[in-house]
This record gives structure tokens, C-alpha cells and sequence, in this order.
């Protein structure tokens, strides 16, 4: 192979500055998505696990709808189809009035497509908690949603700081499928620079580095939390799966 590598074209203007405003809002879109996502996420997941047919059927509705269609579809729909099917104000305002519309529809839909992956997460750790504990808290004489309230939820989250985790570090890799609708995230802007400098491998190979420390990163940083909030030892910790 008679490619000649060139790392110091990156560190040319305005190259470095491209490479840097791309991670910018790879991690503004990763934090406005997982804000998204927690939020639907812990709405859905506790309607799925309360003790209500009509709460726990709108729950599965949303999950098995936006889990099983990619969230490639689902970004092209909100990004290119929703704003035509809406009264006609509002497609308007999507269109041309809301800030930075192929940004803020990317974060967007991110966040509706992780919401329901962390729904089941939330679920799964509820379900796992009350198995033993629900008879034992009604069995105090606390009320099945008071129990709910006080023992299952916030022993059920404690449960799933791992799961989550993992779903925070899949939601910063979603953020590069935002390209396609032409936003210049860190993906983006690997690409862009590609087509002015023809030097794709150095900076794609940037790029990667630059999602592998935040994902490293994030990781070291949540296993911390695991282990004060949920009291593991070291050792357990860093041999365990977070």
C-alpha cells in the first residue's frame, strides 16, 4: 500500500478546529439524548411495572414500537417525513424556525429510540428487586404503591447503574448516524475533512481514538459510582461486567 500518512494536516487550520467542534456536539447530542432517554426510559419502564393493565399496555406499545424499527428509519422519519404529516405551522417551524432543526431532530429522536432500551433496563431491575422484597414490604403494612415507591424503584435503579452504562456509551455511538441528516458531529466531521484533505485514515483514526477514550472514560467513571452507591468491593468491581 503506497498511502503516504500525514498526521500534521490535522493540526492545520481549520482542520483541528473541525475535528474539535465535532466531538462539541457529539457529546452535547449525547448528553440532550440521554436526558431524553432517562426521562422516557424511567417514565415507560415504571408504567410497564406498575400494577395497571392500561399503563403497563402503553408501555409495551412504545417499547416494541421503538425497539423494533433501526433507529436510522426512525431518525429519517422524524427528520424528513413527520414535519409534512404535522398541521401545517408546525411542519414550518420544524423546517425553518426551530434552532439548528437537523441538531436538535437528531438528539431528539436518539433519545426517543434509547428511551425504550432503558425502559426495559428499568423494568428488568424493578422485576428483579420485587421478587424478593415486594411480599416483605407489604408485609411491614406499607401499601403496594407505597412500596413501590420507597423499596422497589429506588433499589431497582440501584440494580441497573451496569445496564446503564452500557446504554449511555450505545447512545454517544448513535450520535455518528446524525451525519446522514447533515450534522457535522465527530463522525461528520471525519468525513468532511476526508473530502477536503483525501486524508481519511488519519483522521477517521482520530475519530476513533476520540470514542474510545470517552467510552473508556465513562466507563471508569460509572464504575466509581457503582461501587459507592451499591457498596462492591474493588476487586469485584473491576472483575465484574459493568
Amino acid at each position: 500500500m503506497n498511502y503516504r500518512w500525514d498526521w500534521g494536516i490535522l493540526l492545520q487550520d481549520p482542520y483541528w478546529g473541525w475535528i474539535w467542534s465535532g466531538l462539541g456536539l457529539t457529546l452535547l447530542m449525547t448528553l440532550i439524548s440521554w436526558v431524553i432517554a432517562l426521562t422516557v426510559g424511567l417514565t415507560v419502564g415504571v408504567a410497564r411495572s406498575v400494577p395497571s393493565r392500561a399503563l403497563n399496555a402503553l408501555g409495551s406499545v412504545y417499547v416494541e414500537v421503538f425497539r423494533n424499527i433501526p433507529a436510522l428509519a426512525q431518525l429519517f422519519f422524524w427528520y424528513f417525513v413527520f414535519p409534512d404529516i404535522v398541521p401545517n405551522a408546525l411542519g414550518v417551524w420544524l423546517k425553518r424556525d426551530l434552532p439548528d432543526p437537523e441538531f436538535m431532530t437528531a438528539a431528539v429522536g436518539i433519545g426517543l429510540f434509547m428511551g425504550a432500551r432503558v425502559a426495559e433496563q428499568v423494568r428488568a431491575g424493578i422485576g428483579a428487586v420485587a421478587i424478593h422484597l415486594l411480599p416483605a414490604a407489604l408485609a411491614t403494612g406499607l401499601r403496594p404503591l407505597q412500596a413501590f415507591r420507597l423499596v422497589l424503584l429506588p433499589l431497582g435503579l440501584r440494580a441497573i447503574i451496569g445496564p446503564l452504562t452500557s446504554e449511555f456509551l450505545i447512545t454517544v455511538k448513535m450520535t455518528s448516524i446524525s451525519l446522514t441528516i447533515g450534522v457535522l458531529e465527530l463522525t461528520g466531521q471525519s468525513r468532511h475533512i476526508e473530502n477536503y484533505t483525501f486524508h481519511g485514515l488519519e483522521t477517521f483514526t482520530v475519530a476513533t481514538a476520540a470514542y474510545l477514550v470517552i467510552g473508556l472514560t465513562v466507563t471508569a467513571l460509572m464504575r466509581s459510582i457503582n461501587r459507592r452507591v451499591n457498596g462492591i468491593p474493588q476487586r469485584e468491581v473491576d472483575n465484574g461486567p459493568i
